[in-house]
């Protein structure tokens, strides 16, 4: 059973990314805060539920969410600053777009950076441990999933429909065939013999 709050304030926001081990595409983050009583059986860290059951989740948080935000970071930024400084920052662009403004913040993970003197507590597997880091998760997930949809189509042959991303063998295998698409983050280790790889 997922813990409604952390802490003892009543604006708390929890925040998550998604992207963040891709080799290609945004990385995509959110930030929740939900109301005091809300509830639903399905909800869950993003990893444990099906495509579907995100999908169906994601207009739920949307309207029963007392505040939500998402923000893209893409790949040109990501090789410039660096895919955990990108993540941390996509992060905090989406703590942003709260209102109310979060009075707490609840973060996926163990890095997080100093975010307009807002106390906040990391927390190792935190999605699977809190609901308004789990409604994150499902959010920048979904965001991102649909991103990578939509991409797919100016490049089917990497199928970023099905592996959105991810290092998969059939992801790296187009990679070798066809090289990197201005999608690719440069900065990632595309294939593992990188040498023989025309950036």
């Amino acid at each position: 059973m997922l813990e409604r709050k952390y802490s003892t304030y009543q604006f708390e926001a929890g925040t998550d990314e998604a992207g963040r081990g891709c080799l290609s595409g945004p990385v995509v983050a959110a930030a929740v805060i939900l109301s005091p009583d809300f509830e639903h059986r399905l909800l869950n860290d993003s990893k444990q539920l099906t495509e579907k059951q995100r999908e169906y989740l994601r207009p739920v948080i949307e309207k029963e969410a007392l505040a939500y935000g998402v923000a893209f970071i893409g790949q040109v930024e990501i090789d410039k600053i660096n895919i955990l400084n990108a993540s941390i920052l996509a992060m905090q662009r989406s703590l942003d777009q709260l209102y109310p403004a979060p009075e707490f913040i609840i973060i996926d993970g163990n890095r997080f950076k100093d975010y307009r003197k807002i106390p906040h507590q990391t927390i190792v597997k935190g999605d699977s441990k809190y609901l308004s880091i789990a409604a994150a998760s499902i959010l920048a997930k979904t965001y991102r999933d649909e991103y990578m949809q939509k991409i797919h189509k100016e490049f089917p042959a990497y199928n970023w429909a099905k592996n959105k991303g991810y290092p998969t063998k059939e992801h790296r295998e187009a990679i070798r065939k066809f090289g990197a698409t201005p999608h690719h983050r440069k900065t990632f280790k595309l294939l593992p013999e990188q040498l023989r790889l025309d950036l």
